[in-house]
């Protein structure tokens, strides 16, 4: 992570304060990441601002921007797939907070401790941001329809029998 990041921040602390940080976090750093992605080339650059909106919530507005390589599971070749997040997440001592949340916010429960992991809060977006299907753009698109062979259509219907015997 970058130098000037700290590793764990007070949430409370750098909401009074209306601290930013900006930083970088390589790939290869986020171990729940890793599996989702063919390798570990790269870097994350993001900004963490904390703040207080206009009715007095507290939170956290997530930017960040990667380029995460996958694999497209149309032509199996690596591709690098351009992230860019923008998250306001509202920080929450307890779940019943959750509530009073405005709808654009995302809940964050703060532990009682009130720290926060940088390196925990930039992973767990990227996790979110990776496609259950990787598909690269301008990847061809599978054929839908697949015909019968003539073969098949040759083959007697296995519940032929069936229908003679229902006429009896």
């Amino acid at each position: 992570m970058s130098a000037n990041t700290p590793e764990m921040l007070d949430a409370w602390r750098m909401v009074a304060a209306r601290r930013s940080f900006d930083g970088r976090l390589p790939l290869s750093s986020m171990t729940r990441l890793q599996g989702l992605l063919l390798d570990t080339e790269g870097e994350a650059r993001f900004t963490i601002e904390f703040d207080r909106d206009s009715l007095q919530v507290p939170y956290v507005e997530l930017k960040i921007e990667a380029e995460l390589p996958l694999v497209c599971q149309r032509s199996l070749q690596r591709f690098l797939l351009p992230v860019s997040i923008a998250q306001r997440l509202g920080l929450v001592r307890d779940e019943a907070e959750e509530a009073g949340l405005p709808p654009d916010y995302e809940a964050l429960l703060v532990p009682e401790d009130g720290m926060l992991r940088t390196a925990e809060l930039v992973e767990d977006e990227l996790v979110l941001a990776v496609p259950v299907v990787a598909l690269s753009p301008g990847s061809e698109a599978v054929e839908r329809e697949w015909p019968a062979q003539e073969e098949e259509l040759a083959k007697a219907n296995p519940f032929a029998g069936l229908a003679s015997l229902k006429k009896n």
